[in-house]
């Protein structure tokens, strides 16, 4: 188990600066697998990947963040450094939420990434990735992802012209039992089919490329009939569907008028422009076709109601942050006050050793002379105590460190876990010039004893 004083070095290669086949080059053969290369390289005491269809993320904790920047720049040589996002310790805490909430996302405010966070959580636990430095980020990250989805709208309609078309086919026809073909295996035409695909009876997918085709088809989970068709065999497609979805990205029309006139009754929705197929289509009482401007007009809508949501949830993620490097802290310093804690317990044990062997007490008078040291040490660190979490609130590392050494002069400054989080570094030592930079009200609340007994 790694301590809390570790810092995290991020990387993340999204849709927003690289294209689709950048981040398919990208992209790891498994999660799980990553997470276990990143693991076993030397400094690394935690890992988190994060792959989905628009995003390569990894995250690593290490004591020193430049072995853990350095980690990451080579895990990732390959890829052109233009199209990389490198982000420091707050940087990835930070940005772990704005992708929880959906902040990140291509589609403002899907639900999906929070699942596939919580996947990688999983993954990243079973290889033995997850420590309590990466435990309070990714829980936060998640936490945050459904306060965001609970406590706003930003989740709520169809942004995606895909999704509006699927709900706008269930809506005027239905879906239960349905034969739906998709034509066109881009990202349209994939989220088309992934939407259909657990509400239709038979679904086929049609495609310039049949390899193509036949990827998007293995990309669904759902026990659905699947069939996969080149564009050749489109007037037979067409003909077999109740519900036909174009989305290509063909410059002209996929079909003739002519082949139209003759399929059967049909409810086509075409998300294309131009579009795939032809104007002459909607004179033809056995099709109902509606077009990209009539679907337009729905998604703006929740776009820009996602839009004013998305105002809500920078506040909730500026909340949540703010909490979690406060957690942070406190942990760090409660680093410092168990050590503390342990130099006072060493201390006491020593003097009552001394004690007894001086005085001849029966094991009853040992036992209220051990109680009422006890009871002295913990009313001593009580005041101290809480300054020192005041002082970590407040990023005085300084004065943390300095009353730290008052109690165990010889403590190992790694040990402390300290050394990165204070400005410009920490001393080797403590001299009568670090006790006077300890604030007054820190000072009043030390024992008397230990600052006289330094400062002779």
């Amino acid at each position: 188990m790694t301590s809390n004083s570790g810092l995290i070095s991020g990387i993340s290669i999204s849709h927003q600066r690289a294209s689709l086949k950048q981040l398919e080059a990208a992209t790891a053969d498994s999660q799980k697998e990553l997470v276990a290369d990143l693991r076993s390289e030397s400094g690394v005491e935690e890992a988190y990947v994060l792959q989905t269809c628009n995003r390569v993320e990894a995250y690593v904790v290490t004591d020193d963040e430049a072995v853990g920047r350095q980690l990451l720049a080579e895990t990732f040589a390959d890829v052109p450094a233009d199209i990389v996002r490198k982000l420091d310790h707050e940087e990835s805490l930070e940005h772990l939420l704005r992708v929880s909430a959906g902040l990140e996302s291509l589609v403002l405010g899907e639900d999906q990434i929070l699942g596939q966070i919580r996947d990688a959580y999983q993954d990243a636990q079973t290889m033995d990735g997850i420590g309590p430095v990466l435990e309070d980020g990714v829980t936060k990250a998640i936490h945050v992802g459904e306060r965001a989805r609970t406590e706003t709208t930003i989740n709520e309609g169809v942004v995606s012209l895909a999704s509006a078309a699927v709900r706008l086919a269930a809506e005027r026809h239905g879906l239960d039992g349905a034969n739906a073909a998709v034509i066109g295996a881009g990202e349209m035409g994939q989220l088309a089919a992934k939407r259909l695909a657990p509400r239709v009876g038979k679904l086929v997918v049609a495609n310039r490329t049949i390899a193509r085709a036949n990827s998007v088809a293995k990309s669904i989970d759902e026990p659905v009939a699947m069939e996969t068709r080149g564009l050749d065999q489109l007037a037979e497609t067409i003909d077999d569907a109740d519900i036909l979805i174009a989305a290509t990205a063909s410059s002209e029309w996929i079909v003739d008028p002519e082949t139209l006139a003759d399929t059967s009754e049909t409810f086509v929705i075409d998300i294309t422009r131009p579009r795939d197929i032809p104007p002459a289509a909607d004179a033809f009482d056995h099709l109902t076709v509606y077009d990209l401007d009539r679907l337009e007009a729905v998604t703006e809508k929740t776009r820009q109601m996602r839009r004013e949501a998305a105002q809500e949830v920078e506040t909730i993620v500026d909340e949540e942050f703010e909490l979690l490097l406060d957690q942070y802290k406190r942990k760090q310093a409660d680093q410092v006050i168990s050590a503390m804690y342990e130099s006072a317990e060493r201390v006491k044990a020593r003097e009552l050793e001394e004690t007894f062997e001086k005085l001849d007490l029966d094991e009853e008078s040992e036992a209220v002379v051990e109680s009422m040291a006890d009871t002295l040490v913990s009313q001593l660190l009580a005041p101290p105590t809480n300054s020192l979490r005041d002082a970590a609130a407040a990023d005085d590392w300084t004065t943390i460190h300095t009353a730290l050494r008052l109690f165990n002069p010889n403590i190992n400054e790694a040990d402390a876990g300290l050394a990165e989080m204070a400005p410009g570094g920490m001393p080797d030592s403590v001299d009568a010039s670090d006790v006077d930079a300890i604030p007054e009200h820190v000072r009043e609340q030390l024992p008397a004893g230990l600052l006289e007994e330094f400062e002779e």
